[in-house]
């Protein structure tokens, strides 16, 4: 559980592609359960970059639906 915890807290992070990298890395500590797993995990790491892109591209207006995003994806990943 600290694994998503700390991945959470990274959603919120100012430094998207640090928060990526560390995201990535933290995840990697799963094994390959399932496809599902796997796939909700590549869908997670997909929302962070289109957040870093959105931030880089549009600035902060649209910041608070690409973590809702992400955050969704990090539920769907603790639920698998």
């Amino acid at each position: 559980m600290q694994i998503f915890d700390r991945v959470d807290a990274l959603i919120d992070a100012d430094d998207c592609r640090a928060a990526i990298e560390e995201a990535r890395a933290l995840l990697l500590q799963f094994e390959q359960r399932s496809d599902a797993l796997t796939h909700a995990i590549d869908d997670l790491l997909l929302d962070l970059m289109t957040l870093s892109f959105i931030v880089e591209s549009y600035g902060r207006g649209f910041e608070p639906l690409a973590r809702t995003l992400a955050r969704r994806r990090l539920a769907k990943v603790r639920l698998l």
